[in-house]
């Protein structure tokens, strides 16, 4: 069946042959493009309920792709951060810019794989923490700017799932935060691509002293951007004493201010002009700092920290901070600013590609459906941006004051492009649909591509 797909489709779907064996490819491909198409559910009976003849073969065979085939997640994943890089950093000596955050996917029943309680970053705020049932996904995206968006895009290419302490006790496996699997996903990406190099934005919860410490390490291909602690704990570089022939050498140097205490008694502070959350502009007052992080047993990380004050009033003042001497403030703040791109990305995944609509249960079908939904933002995006100027004049929701194309047109215009080029190809329906009158085919295929 999958020989009659279009070009642009199979062009990027080759790729992932080496992924998967024959059988399940085909399957594979064929549950990708359904679930494009498909308005509401993204469970594999409505997929296939959607799809219908479309879908060759038993529909058993199906349902195994993601519970009992055998086919390699992280291969996928390497073809898809191939494609990104390929298509949106050709040059290699162009720095890759990387977003990670974690995101709680809500799911029923009581004999789920991997389901916890967590804290919803949706609903908490400031003054109240909202906790949800379901499974908390660790994300890894590539920010991409794309020609027809003003704003940087968070294409996802890494996903692992948090386990919740209890799970891995009866498993008997040591515990990973959401810090450590994020610095897996990375050191995974960097043996994937020891050529480039790469800067990683992060909420707090990636602001810790392990992965500061393992990006100095690695500090030829990585950099690292997040949030920092206004009391924390900073010296200089230990000093060499001369003629010492006995007892251990420092480990540290003189203690330095705290952050906070630098910036209470700092007058005058440099006033920047910024690009901030959503693409827009801010007037920030800023003031800047170095120092070596310290923890007990973990040794020095050399870091530089901004302190950023938004002279609008409506954010609360930040601390960030890198692990690259040599950034100036406005660009580390506009690195942390540009990572807003992924919770825009989580909201349209649950909008438009139903995260939240799986019902998988098993271990394998929990471990494969959602990074499979993630891996498919990712190829559409590539998609749309192969297609033709004609497909990407089509647009979807429109409201007062939109200037841009958001993910609603991509898959809009993926889906009728779709409709036309595969599904009424595929079905012989292509001339029977040219015949009809123009505005019925215009609202026919507007109902069945709309980006609800």
């Amino acid at each position: 069946m999958t020989h009659s797909i279009p070009n642009v489709v199979s062009q990027i779907t080759d790729e992932l042959k080496v992924a998967f064996t024959k059988p399940t490819h085909a399957r594979i491909v064929t549950l990708l493009l359904g679930a494009i198409i498909t308005l509401s559910r993204r469970t594999i009976s409505n997929v296939l309920r959607v799809l219908g003849p479309l879908a060759g073969g038993h529909w058993s065979s199906y349902h195994r792709v993601l519970s009992t085939r055998r086919w390699w997640s992280w291969s996928a994943a390497r073809v898809v951060a191939r494609l990104v890089l390929q298509a949106f950093y050709p040059d290699s000596r162009e720095t890759i810019f990387l977003a990670g955050d974690d995101t709680v996917d809500g799911h029923r029943g009581a004999k789920v794989y991997g389901k916890g309680c967590h804290r919803d970053a949706v609903r908490s705020s400031h003054s109240f923490i909202a906790f949800r049932w379901g499974h908390k996904w660790v994300v890894l995206c590539v920010l991409v700017h794309l020609p027809w968006s003003y704003r940087p895009w968070a294409l996802p290419v890494l996903v692992a799932l948090y386990v919740p302490t209890e799970e891995d006790k009866k498993q008997g496996r040591r515990h990973k935060t959401p810090s450590e699997l994020m610095r897996q996903m990375l050191a995974v990406l960097i043996h994937w691509f020891p050529e480039r190099k790469f800067v990683f934005a992060g909420d707090g919860g990636f602001g810790t002293h392990a992965l500061a410490s393992f990006a100095h390490r690695h500090r030829k291909h990585l950099t690292v951007v997040t949030r920092f602690y206004p009391d924390a704990n900073l010296y200089a570089e230990p000093s060499r004493v001369r003629g010492q022939k006995t007892g251990r050498p420092r480990k540290r140097g003189r203690k330095l201010s705290a952050p906070q205490k630098v910036v209470a008694r700092t007058r005058h502070r440099s006033r920047l002009t910024v690009d901030w959350y959503g693409g827009k502009t801010r007037r920030v007052e800023v003031v800047t700092g170095t120092g070596h992080w310290y923890r007990a047993g973990e040794g020095l990380v050399p870091l530089r920290w901004v302190y950023v004050h938004d002279l609008d009033g409506t954010h609360r003042d930040d601390y960030f901070f890198t692990t690259d001497l040599d950034s100036k403030p406005k660009q580390i703040i506009q690195t942390f600013t540009g990572r807003w791109s992924i919770e825009v990305m989580f909201a349209e995944m649950r909008a438009h590609l139903g995260l939240e609509t799986t019902r998988g249960r098993s271990r394998n079908t929990v471990l494969r459906t959602a990074p499979c939904l993630f891996g498919a933002y990712t190829l559409i995006v590539l998609m749309y941006h192969r297609l033709s100027t004609r497909w990407q004049a089509i647009h979807g929701v429109q409201w007062i004051g939109k200037d841009t194309t958001t993910f609603s047109d991509v898959i809009t215009a993926v889906r009728r492009w779709l409709w036309i080029e595969w599904v009424f190809e595929t079905t012989c329906a292509s001339v029977a649909f040219s015949k009809l009158p123009a505005p019925f085919r215009r609202t026919v295929l507007a109902a069945v591509t709309a980006a609800i």
